[in-house]
Protein backbone atom coordinates (compact mmCIF):
# COMPACT_ATOMS: atom_id res chain seq x y z
CA UNK A 1 0.00 0.00 0.00
CA UNK A 2 1.75 3.26 -0.90
CA UNK A 3 2.92 5.45 2.17
CA UNK A 4 2.74 2.41 4.23
CA UNK A 5 6.06 0.65 5.52
CA UNK A 6 7.07 -1.50 8.35
CA UNK A 7 10.06 -0.52 10.92
CA UNK A 8 11.70 -3.10 13.67
CA UNK A 9 12.50 -1.57 17.13
CA UNK A 10 13.92 -3.87 20.10
CA UNK A 11 12.15 -4.39 22.77
CA UNK A 12 14.16 -6.33 25.31
CA UNK A 13 14.60 -9.81 23.63
CA UNK A 14 11.53 -9.30 21.06
CA UNK A 15 11.66 -7.34 17.48
CA UNK A 16 8.67 -5.99 17.42
CA UNK A 17 6.90 -4.50 13.93
CA UNK A 18 5.67 -0.96 13.90
CA UNK A 19 3.66 0.30 10.57
CA UNK A 20 3.94 3.92 9.68
CA UNK A 21 1.30 5.12 7.39
CA UNK A 22 2.26 8.35 5.99
CA UNK A 23 3.64 10.22 9.10
CA UNK A 24 1.43 8.20 11.67
CA UNK A 25 2.42 5.37 13.51
CA UNK A 26 -0.53 2.68 13.68
CA UNK A 27 0.84 0.29 15.75
CA UNK A 28 3.35 0.96 19.09
CA UNK A 29 4.68 -0.65 21.97
CA UNK A 30 2.78 0.00 24.90
CA UNK A 31 1.90 3.42 23.55
CA UNK A 32 0.29 5.44 26.73
CA UNK A 33 1.23 9.36 25.73
CA UNK A 34 2.09 9.49 29.47
CA UNK A 35 4.49 11.80 31.08
CA UNK A 36 6.77 11.02 33.49
CA UNK A 37 5.92 11.86 37.02
CA UNK A 38 9.01 13.56 38.17
CA UNK A 39 10.19 12.72 41.92
CA UNK A 40 10.85 16.04 43.27
CA UNK A 41 12.92 15.81 46.24
CA UNK A 42 16.00 14.01 44.52
CA UNK A 43 18.36 14.54 41.40
CA UNK A 44 18.49 12.14 38.63
CA UNK A 45 21.86 10.38 39.09
CA UNK A 46 24.52 11.78 36.86
CA UNK A 47 22.49 15.03 36.20
CA UNK A 48 25.00 17.32 37.48
CA UNK A 49 28.59 17.13 37.99
CA UNK A 50 29.25 14.87 40.92
CA UNK A 51 31.66 17.26 42.96
CA UNK A 52 28.48 19.09 43.16
CA UNK A 53 25.48 16.78 44.19
CA UNK A 54 25.89 16.84 47.97
CA UNK A 55 25.61 20.25 48.28
CA UNK A 56 22.70 20.52 45.78
CA UNK A 57 21.33 17.82 47.41
CA UNK A 58 21.50 19.23 50.41
CA UNK A 59 20.75 23.24 49.80
CA UNK A 60 17.74 21.72 48.08
CA UNK A 61 16.01 21.35 51.48
CA UNK A 62 16.28 24.71 53.09
CA UNK A 63 12.83 25.60 52.31
CA UNK A 64 9.56 23.93 51.36
CA UNK A 65 9.45 26.12 48.11
CA UNK A 66 13.04 24.57 46.95
CA UNK A 67 14.02 20.96 45.94
CA UNK A 68 16.89 19.18 44.51
CA UNK A 69 16.38 19.03 41.06
CA UNK A 70 14.66 23.18 41.26
CA UNK A 71 17.75 24.09 42.50
CA UNK A 72 20.08 22.19 40.05
CA UNK A 73 17.85 23.68 37.13
CA UNK A 74 18.69 27.04 38.37
CA UNK A 75 22.61 26.24 38.46
CA UNK A 76 22.25 25.02 35.27
CA UNK A 77 20.66 28.26 33.88
CA UNK A 78 22.80 30.62 35.61
CA UNK A 79 26.32 29.49 34.79
CA UNK A 80 25.79 25.54 33.39
CA UNK A 81 27.90 24.94 36.80
CA UNK A 82 30.56 27.12 35.86
CA UNK A 83 32.05 27.99 39.16
CA UNK A 84 34.35 30.63 37.26
CA UNK A 85 31.90 31.79 35.36
CA UNK A 86 31.36 35.93 35.38
CA UNK A 87 28.59 37.55 33.03
CA UNK A 88 28.68 40.96 31.20
CA UNK A 89 26.71 42.51 33.93
CA UNK A 90 28.89 41.42 36.54
CA UNK A 91 27.69 38.89 38.40
CA UNK A 92 29.92 36.11 39.68
CA UNK A 93 30.07 32.35 40.45
CA UNK A 94 28.25 29.09 39.89
CA UNK A 95 24.70 30.79 41.39
CA UNK A 96 26.04 34.10 39.38
CA UNK A 97 25.64 36.61 42.71
CA UNK A 98 26.34 39.73 41.94
CA UNK A 99 29.23 41.05 44.25
CA UNK A 100 26.76 43.46 46.41
CA UNK A 101 24.68 41.24 46.99
CA UNK A 102 26.97 38.32 47.73
CA UNK A 103 27.93 39.39 51.50
CA UNK A 104 24.65 39.20 53.00
CA UNK A 105 24.28 35.57 51.99
CA UNK A 106 27.50 33.82 51.91
CA UNK A 107 29.16 31.94 55.02
CA UNK A 108 31.81 29.75 54.48
CA UNK A 109 31.05 26.14 54.49
CA UNK A 110 33.90 24.07 53.68
CA UNK A 111 36.10 24.90 56.56
CA UNK A 112 38.48 27.28 55.30
CA UNK A 113 36.94 30.27 56.78
CA UNK A 114 36.47 32.36 53.59
CA UNK A 115 33.23 33.60 52.06
CA UNK A 116 34.82 32.89 48.21
CA UNK A 117 32.17 33.78 45.35
CA UNK A 118 33.83 31.38 43.27
CA UNK A 119 33.54 28.36 45.86
CA UNK A 120 30.29 26.21 45.21
CA UNK A 121 30.65 24.67 48.74
CA UNK A 122 29.86 28.44 49.75
CA UNK A 123 27.87 29.64 46.47
CA UNK A 124 25.51 26.75 46.75
CA UNK A 125 24.07 26.92 49.99
CA UNK A 126 23.79 30.68 49.63
CA UNK A 127 22.27 30.41 46.36
CA UNK A 128 19.64 28.13 48.36
CA UNK A 129 19.18 30.85 51.37
CA UNK A 130 18.55 33.69 49.24
CA UNK A 131 16.06 31.29 46.95
CA UNK A 132 14.02 30.82 50.25
CA UNK A 133 14.38 34.34 51.95
CA UNK A 134 13.06 35.67 48.65
CA UNK A 135 10.14 33.30 48.51
CA UNK A 136 9.03 34.68 51.66
CA UNK A 137 9.44 38.30 51.05
CA UNK A 138 7.12 37.80 47.82
CA UNK A 139 4.89 35.42 49.59
CA UNK A 140 1.81 37.41 49.52
CA UNK A 141 1.86 37.89 45.94
CA UNK A 142 -0.58 36.56 43.53
CA UNK A 143 0.42 33.50 41.58
CA UNK A 144 2.97 30.68 42.11
CA UNK A 145 5.23 31.06 44.69
CA UNK A 146 7.95 29.28 43.09
CA UNK A 147 7.54 31.22 40.14
CA UNK A 148 7.59 34.26 42.01
CA UNK A 149 10.80 32.94 44.06
CA UNK A 150 12.62 32.17 40.89
CA UNK A 151 11.43 35.72 39.03
CA UNK A 152 12.93 37.09 42.62
CA UNK A 153 15.85 36.28 42.23
CA UNK A 154 16.30 37.39 38.62
CA UNK A 155 14.49 40.68 38.52
CA UNK A 156 14.83 41.26 42.61
CA UNK A 157 11.99 41.49 44.52
CA UNK A 158 10.61 44.96 44.30
CA UNK A 159 10.14 44.23 40.71
CA UNK A 160 7.97 41.02 41.88
CA UNK A 161 5.76 43.15 44.38
CA UNK A 162 5.23 45.99 41.86
CA UNK A 163 4.33 43.69 39.07
CA UNK A 164 2.46 41.63 41.57
CA UNK A 165 3.99 38.11 40.37
CA UNK A 166 6.08 37.78 37.65
CA UNK A 167 6.99 40.66 35.77
CA UNK A 168 6.24 41.61 32.48
CA UNK A 169 9.98 41.33 31.55
CA UNK A 170 11.26 38.74 28.43
CA UNK A 171 14.63 37.72 30.35
CA UNK A 172 12.64 36.45 33.51
CA UNK A 173 9.78 35.35 32.33
CA UNK A 174 11.96 32.83 30.21
CA UNK A 175 14.07 32.59 33.12
CA UNK A 176 11.24 31.12 35.05
CA UNK A 177 9.82 29.08 32.47
CA UNK A 178 13.64 27.80 31.41
CA UNK A 179 14.18 26.68 35.61
CA UNK A 180 10.65 24.95 35.72
CA UNK A 181 11.23 22.88 32.64
CA UNK A 182 14.24 22.26 33.34
CA UNK A 183 13.84 21.00 36.61
CA UNK A 184 11.95 18.02 35.48
CA UNK A 185 14.96 16.86 33.38
CA UNK A 186 16.91 17.20 36.92
CA UNK A 187 14.17 15.08 38.66
CA UNK A 188 14.81 11.54 39.49
CA UNK A 189 12.08 9.35 37.44
CA UNK A 190 9.34 7.42 38.96
CA UNK A 191 7.72 4.44 37.80
CA UNK A 192 8.57 3.79 33.85
CA UNK A 193 6.98 5.11 30.49
CA UNK A 194 6.43 3.12 27.36
CA UNK A 195 7.65 3.87 23.81
CA UNK A 196 5.23 6.68 22.51
CA UNK A 197 4.35 7.39 18.72
CA UNK A 198 6.74 10.38 18.84
CA UNK A 199 9.56 8.11 19.73
CA UNK A 200 8.50 5.80 17.11
CA UNK A 201 8.06 8.62 14.32
CA UNK A 202 11.46 10.15 15.53
CA UNK A 203 12.65 6.63 15.35
CA UNK A 204 11.74 6.24 11.61
CA UNK A 205 12.91 9.54 10.81
CA UNK A 206 16.56 8.38 11.87
CA UNK A 207 16.00 4.72 10.09
CA UNK A 208 15.33 6.15 6.79
CA UNK A 209 18.83 7.62 7.08
CA UNK A 210 20.91 4.76 7.38
CA UNK A 211 23.58 4.47 5.22
CA UNK A 212 23.99 8.46 5.00
CA UNK A 213 27.98 9.81 5.69
CA UNK A 214 28.54 11.34 8.87
CA UNK A 215 29.20 15.11 8.99
CA UNK A 216 30.61 16.91 11.15
CA UNK A 217 28.79 19.75 11.94
CA UNK A 218 25.74 18.20 9.74
CA UNK A 219 22.45 19.14 10.42
CA UNK A 220 20.70 18.08 7.08
CA UNK A 221 20.66 20.27 4.88
CA UNK A 222 20.37 20.71 1.33
CA UNK A 223 23.68 22.26 0.77
CA UNK A 224 25.21 19.60 3.51
CA UNK A 225 23.53 16.63 1.00
CA UNK A 226 21.78 16.07 3.70
CA UNK A 227 23.81 14.40 5.73
CA UNK A 228 24.14 14.82 9.39
CA UNK A 229 26.76 14.50 13.16
CA UNK A 230 25.64 12.76 16.03
CA UNK A 231 23.32 15.54 17.78
CA UNK A 232 22.49 16.69 14.71
CA UNK A 233 20.44 13.59 13.39
CA UNK A 234 18.72 13.54 16.52
CA UNK A 235 17.90 17.26 16.63
CA UNK A 236 16.33 16.73 13.20
CA UNK A 237 14.95 13.17 14.50
CA UNK A 238 12.63 14.74 16.99
CA UNK A 239 12.07 18.33 15.04
CA UNK A 240 10.73 15.94 12.32
CA UNK A 241 7.96 14.96 15.22
CA UNK A 242 7.13 18.85 16.30
CA UNK A 243 9.47 18.16 19.60
CA UNK A 244 12.42 20.79 19.76
CA UNK A 245 15.29 19.59 21.68
CA UNK A 246 19.13 21.49 21.73
CA UNK A 247 21.70 21.18 18.64
CA UNK A 248 24.50 19.94 21.08
CA UNK A 249 25.03 16.49 22.21
CA UNK A 250 25.68 18.01 26.31
CA UNK A 251 22.57 20.07 26.29
CA UNK A 252 20.40 17.77 24.69
CA UNK A 253 21.35 15.75 27.93
CA UNK A 254 19.17 18.23 29.49
CA UNK A 255 16.08 17.95 26.62
CA UNK A 256 14.15 15.69 28.83
CA UNK A 257 13.77 13.13 31.83
CA UNK A 258 16.54 10.88 32.67
CA UNK A 259 15.72 7.25 33.09
CA UNK A 260 17.86 4.45 34.43
CA UNK A 261 19.23 2.00 32.28
CA UNK A 262 16.84 -0.52 33.47
CA UNK A 263 13.88 1.29 31.99
CA UNK A 264 15.14 2.47 28.80
CA UNK A 265 12.44 2.65 25.89
CA UNK A 266 12.94 3.29 21.97
CA UNK A 267 13.07 6.71 21.37
CA UNK A 268 15.33 7.37 24.56
CA UNK A 269 18.32 9.56 23.79
CA UNK A 270 21.78 7.80 25.16
CA UNK A 271 24.40 9.54 26.10
CA UNK A 272 28.23 9.08 26.13
CA UNK A 273 31.14 11.38 27.76
CA UNK A 274 34.98 10.96 28.46
CA UNK A 275 34.07 11.47 32.05
CA UNK A 276 31.62 9.32 33.31
CA UNK A 277 31.44 11.95 36.55
CA UNK A 278 31.17 14.52 34.68
CA UNK A 279 27.81 15.50 32.13
CA UNK A 280 29.78 18.42 30.72
CA UNK A 281 32.11 15.97 29.27
CA UNK A 282 29.48 14.28 26.85
CA UNK A 283 30.89 14.10 23.66
CA UNK A 284 27.94 11.58 21.64
CA UNK A 285 24.03 11.18 21.44
CA UNK A 286 22.47 8.32 19.59
CA UNK A 287 18.77 7.20 19.72
CA UNK A 288 17.91 4.25 21.87
CA UNK A 289 16.12 1.29 19.57
CA UNK A 290 15.81 -1.57 22.13
CA UNK A 291 17.83 -4.61 22.63
CA UNK A 292 20.87 -2.21 23.67
CA UNK A 293 21.34 -0.61 20.42
CA UNK A 294 20.93 2.94 19.09
CA UNK A 295 20.94 4.19 15.23
CA UNK A 296 23.59 6.91 15.50
CA UNK A 297 25.86 9.14 13.78
CA UNK A 298 29.15 8.04 14.97
CA UNK A 299 32.25 9.71 13.70
CA UNK A 300 33.92 11.06 10.25
CA UNK A 301 34.29 8.14 7.57
CA UNK A 302 31.57 6.23 9.10
CA UNK A 303 27.78 6.72 7.88
CA UNK A 304 24.47 6.38 10.03
CA UNK A 305 23.82 2.75 11.26
CA UNK A 306 23.14 0.52 14.54
CA UNK A 307 25.19 0.29 16.78
CA UNK A 308 25.64 -1.31 20.47
CA UNK A 309 25.77 1.05 23.31
CA UNK A 310 27.84 -0.93 25.00
CA UNK A 311 30.02 -1.72 22.17
CA UNK A 312 30.36 2.56 21.82
CA UNK A 313 31.94 2.89 24.92
CA UNK A 314 31.55 5.59 27.74
CA UNK A 315 27.35 4.89 28.07
CA UNK A 316 26.76 8.02 30.85
CA UNK A 317 23.23 7.25 30.83
CA UNK A 318 19.77 8.61 28.65
CA UNK A 319 16.77 11.61 28.93
CA UNK A 320 13.52 11.00 27.08
CA UNK A 321 12.51 14.29 25.37
CA UNK A 322 9.25 15.71 25.94
CA UNK A 323 7.64 18.77 23.69
CA UNK A 324 8.55 21.73 25.82
CA UNK A 325 12.12 22.49 25.87
CA UNK A 326 14.08 25.80 27.71
CA UNK A 327 15.93 28.46 25.71
CA UNK A 328 19.15 27.76 26.00
CA UNK A 329 20.96 30.39 28.86
CA UNK A 330 23.07 33.10 27.37
CA UNK A 331 26.96 32.18 26.67
CA UNK A 332 25.78 28.59 26.27
CA UNK A 333 27.12 27.42 22.79
CA UNK A 334 23.84 25.47 21.32
CA UNK A 335 24.86 25.76 17.54
CA UNK A 336 28.18 24.77 17.07
CA UNK A 337 28.35 20.73 16.95
CA UNK A 338 28.88 18.25 19.31
CA UNK A 339 32.12 16.80 19.41
CA UNK A 340 32.41 13.68 17.82
CA UNK A 341 34.68 10.67 18.36
CA UNK A 342 36.22 11.61 14.92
Amino acid sequence: MPGRRWIWILTGTLLVPFVIVGAVAVVAVGITGSQLQAARASLATGTVPTEYASLIEAAGTTCSQLSAPLLAAQLYQESAFDPRAVSPAGAEGIAQFMPGTWPNWSSPRDGDGKRDIFNPADAIPAAARYDCALAQQVAKMPGDQIDNMLAAYNAGPGAVIAAAGVPAIAETQNYVKNIKVLEKAFSAPSGTVAASDVAVRAIAFAYDRLGTPYLWGGTGTVAEHGEFDCSGLTQAAYASVGVKIPRVAADQWYAGPHVPRSQLQPGDLVFFASNLSDPTTIHHVGIYVGGGAMIDAPHTGATIRFDSIDGFGGYIGAARPYAQVPQWPVGQDTTSPAGSTS
